[in-house]
């Protein structure tokens, strides 16, 4: 029998609250090989100029929560068997990767490939974007975190290509924390504890896959969602990444390692592994098409 498979398109930035993350996420859904997969818009607001507000601890809380509740009544409207996803910031993930824990019965298995973890709340850098993991488990942000009818098992989840700062990126984290005021602690580690969950970094993951293949058995993994943030990748080798911004590297957080041969031979080894039923990208940041882009719409000829 036939699965459905739908490809949902979620441009969404406040997120992120970076306005750029809406064409990251338009440019990588024109990028994705063409097939017979319907591509289906979720309604997002564009930015209009005007700053977010910060509304109980989160920047664009009232959006992001309208915005989450369109992409899970497409959802619910097409009842697929299978998902793309292409945003996007990446709390894009909460709506198709519930549903898909609903749709295989609380069983669903998810490998989030990414350097950061995307557990918790830094008091302070107050962005959505810091916790969909975090929601999908049940706790996370609590109004969001309620729209998750059936929590995901966090033995089911897997960190991969999560990031250990060096000396040198702790201090400029640090440094660029205290300026702002962001609080910070080891909260994710704690989480990651407490619940069990399994991880691995990038160099662990570069000689041997074998822990996820692991993970994958020992668990009883049939379904298995992939997430993938492109900042688990090395920003000196992809250049489309926040980390990368050639006017103002980013400084909050540690950039990825991996390199793009070893994701691929990662997502290619889960595909044989198990049933892949869904798979979401998020946080593409083409600096040089958004650059140009900017140029293009101040010609003069082109715009009469």
């Amino acid at each position: 029998m036939t699965k459905k498979t739908i490809r949902l398109l979620m441009p969404q930035w406040q997120g992120g609250n970076n306005p750029n993350y809406s064409f990251g996420a338009e440019l990588l859904a024109w990028l994705a090989p063409d097939n017979d997969q319907p591509l289906i818009h979720v309604p997002v607001q564009a930015y209009d100029g005007i700053p977010l507000q910060n509304e109980n601890g989160m920047y664009g809380r009232k959006q992001l929560l309208e915005q989450l509740e369109a992409a899970q009544h497409i959802i619910d409207a097409h009842k697929p068997d299978r998902i793309v996803m292409f945003g996007g910031d990446c709390l894009v993930e909460q709506a198709p990767f519930a549903y898909l824990n609903e749709r295989y019965r609380g069983e669903l298995g998810l490998i989030w490939i990414d350097a950061h973890s995307d557990l918790v709340r830094y008091v302070g850098y107050d962005n959505g974007h810091t916790l969909p993991l975090g929601n999908l488990l049940g706790e996370g942000d609590e109004e969001f975190a309620k729209h998750v009818k059936i929590p995901l098992k966090p033995e089911n989840v897997f960190i991969a290509g999560l990031a250990t700062p060096t000396e040198q990126e702790t201090e400029v984290i640090s440094e660029a924390f205290q300026r702002l005021g962001i609080k910070t602690a080891e909260q994710d580690t704690e989480m990651i504890q407490r619940l069990g969950i399994k991880t691995a970094g990038t160099k662990e993951l570069t000689n041997s896959t074998a822990s996820i293949k692991k993970w994958i058995k020992e668990s009883g993994i049939k379904h298995l969602a992939i997430h993938l943030d492109l900042d688990v990748l090395d920003p000196k080798a992809f250049r489309s990444l926040l980390f990368a911004n050639p006017e103002a590297p980013y400084k909050y957080s540690p950039a990825g390692t991996m390199q793009m041969p070893q994701l691929l031979h990662l997502i290619k080894e889960l595909s044989e592994e198990t049933d892949v039923v869904g798979l979401g990208i998020t946080e593409h940041m083409p600096w040089d098409s958004i650059n140009l882009k900017n140029l293009l719409g101040e010609i003069p000829i082109l715009n009469k």
